[in-house]
């Protein structure tokens, strides 16, 4: 963190530190819900694509640059475990969140749960099959674990997903019949309102990572559990609020577009950028798999909940965070060795 050499790494100042980052993610994240709807407006996108392509490529800025951060500096210590452990916060506790601060149920729709959510499930096999092929071809020979390299090839295959993804975006507007409203003045004021709200997102959450790691270190908090928990839930910070912002303000189908198009940003072009601009990267498919397993359940409990009446209810908004609570005492138990489905992590 590059205040790390101006002030003095103690523990009083890693904690003014969070607070500080969380006010400027807040402002951030206004500023990018804000925008993005003025310029979905503008240019006649529905709210759907708003959601999935728009807020959640701003508001998943920060996995994508802690991503390239890491491999830029030779170090992809960033790894799969914790862009999947900001995945199932996601899917688990930004909808039940959001659900749980509006005053009625969460209502969504066929195309968010019938589009997006099944197409994150695509997302999710994508990458299990990437990293399966990284394993059969190629294989880490200085490893007892089962491991593999993920290379540049292999890191297209869900950026090619990713491009289909998003040409099925760009027929949704050809097909839609939402207005384009330009009346809505200068549309250089949005996209400067937009690009602002990013860096100050971005600057506040080096920020709150740097201090989370400093505070994580201080406690003896164990490096995996933090990847997968607190880091993940402070890169997740910008969907969160950008999410509960947006089901506060009544667009709950960009609320839960937003979380849907976010995981599918991370998983098929966040990882596999990383990995392009790093050359190669070792993967413990051990580790992987089974946190991605966990992930595709969350995603199946998330879908079979949106379908019911098309709609969260604050009981299911509970069973979620219920959901998310135990995932992260398995995590515990991973950490302190009375679980061992984690091979390796």
């Amino acid at each position: 963190m590059v205040l790390d050499s101006v002030l003095p790494d103690t523990t009083l100042v890693h904690v003014v530190l969070v607070l500080f980052a969380t006010v400027c993610i807040w402002f951030g994240s206004g500023w990018l819900e804000e925008s993005a709807d003025r310029l979905a407006t503008y240019y006649g996108l529905p709210a759907v694509v708003q959601g999935s392509v728009v807020v959640a490529v701003g508001s998943s800025f920060p996995e994508l640059a802690s991503v390239v951060v890491a491999a830029l500096s030779g170090v992809f210590d960033m790894g799969v475990g914790a862009i999947v452990g900001s995945a199932i916060f996601n899917i688990l506790v930004i909808p039940a969140l959001s659900g749980l601060t509006v005053s009625e149920d969460l209502q969504t729709n066929r195309t968010v749960v019938y589009k997006e959510a099944q197409f994150y499930m695509i997302a999710v096999s994508a990458l299990v099959v990437t990293l399966a092929l990284a394993v059969i071809y190629y294989p880490a020979s200085t490893t007892s674990q089962l491991a593999g390299t993920v290379t540049r090839p292999l890191a297209a295959i869900p950026l090619f997903l990713y491009g289909l993804y998003l040409f099925i975006q760009w027929q949704d507007v050809a097909d839609s019949d939402t207005v384009a409203d330009t009346s809505g003045g200068a549309v250089g004021r949005s996209w400067g309102m937009l690009l602002g709200g990013l860096a100050i997102i971005l600057v506040g959450v080096e920020l709150l990572i740097g201090s989370v790691e400093s505070l994580g270190q201080t406690f003896g908090i164990p490096e995996f559990l933090a990847g997968v928990t607190i880091l993940a839930a402070a890169t997740s910070l910008p969907d969160l609020l950008v999410s509960v912002r947006s089901a506060q303000d009544g667009n709950s189908v960009t609320s839960l577009g937003n979380v849907l198009g976010s995981n599918t940003f991370d998983l098929l072009v966040a990882i596999p950028l990383g990995v392009l601009i790093a050359g190669s990267t070792a993967v413990n498919f051990s580790a992987a798999v089974p946190m991605l397993g966990v992930l595709t359940l969350a995603t199946v409990l998330l879908f079979a909940l949106l379908r019911t009446d098309l709609s969260l209810t604050t009981a299911e908004a509970w069973l979620l965070l219920v959901a998310y609570l135990l995932f992260v005492a398995w995590v515990v138990a991973e950490a302190l060795g009375l679980a061992h489905l984690l091979k390796g992590a």
